[in-house]
């Protein structure tokens, strides 16, 4: 029986800007990527969000990003592994004290936006990201692009890592995730996200926007939440799971 973990981008709503729709998409999800006040989210989002995964018996995580809250942490930023590392400590430290006076504890670490990308591709990166993850202690795992650096990296220095793929998401031939303003680079119809899902989790592979098969070691998908209609694409995915006998539980 296949398992995979859904996970979604949640708490990024900011003071009185309301993003997605996080007490809706909670129960239909495994474990929760939780914005950490850098692209978005507040001390007060951040402690509302893990209560509402806590209560739903979501796993905690951090997300981390570049701080551009202008550009919703999906700007190009030269940063340096020291700054990685920093970056992924301070940000994650912050939900991982939420979670303690919670009653939980920080399950994993993904990083977001444009920190996501460039670590998937930068040895230096990748290895700042790992390093940062193992110090957080308590084998907190890192989410990572299946197949990438990052996560090869991880695995290297023997580090829990689970290999994450994308439903709404279009694929470049080298496995990396297509620019979001590429035609197809967003999968905006909830049947076809099913689809791509089934095939990834069932025969290891994502046909890119090319038309070429690409292997994926899926373990953790994710949905995200400022897509519109969050609520109907993990409905979806959830539905098209059940049917085919796919276990649903964090890694």
């Amino acid at each position: 029986m296949k398992t995979i973990d859904l996970n979604c981008d949640m708490g990024e709503s900011y003071g009185a800007w309301k993003m997605g729709a996080d007490a809706e998409v909670m129960p239909l999800i495994t474990s929760a990527n939780i914005a950490c006040g850098f692209h978005a989210g507040d001390p007060a989002t951040i402690r509302k969000t893990v209560r509402l995964a806590v209560d739903r018996g979501v796993a905690v995580g951090a997300h981390p990003s570049l701080p551009d809250l202008m550009g919703f942490g999906r700007r190009v930023m030269r940063i340096s592994p020291q700054d990685m590392y920093d970056l992924v400590i301070y940000q994650a430290g912050a939900v991982e004290a939420f979670a303690r006076a919670a009653g939980a504890k920080l399950h994993h670490v993904k990083c977001h936006g444009a920190l996501y990308n460039m670590a998937a591709t930068d040895e230096g990166l990748s290895e700042a990201m790992a390093r940062a993850v193992r110090d957080l202690g308590g084998n907190v795992m890192l989410y990572a692009l299946s197949n990438s650096l990052m996560m090869n990296t991880a695995r290297n220095k023997n580090i829990p890592v689970a290999g994450e793929v994308f439903a709404d998401r279009g694929y470049s031939d080298d496995g990396t995730l297509a620019p979001r303003d590429r035609p197809g680079g967003m999968i905006e119809e909830p049947m076809a996200a099913a689809k791509q899902a089934l095939a990834m989790i069932e025969e290891g592979y994502v046909m890119s926007l090319s038309g070429k098969r690409v292997a994926v070691a899926a373990d953790t998908m994710c949905l995200h939440g400022d897509q519109p209609g969050a609520v109907a694409f993990a409905q979806t995915l959830r539905k098209a799971f059940s049917e085919r006998g796919i276990t649903v539980a964090a890694p």
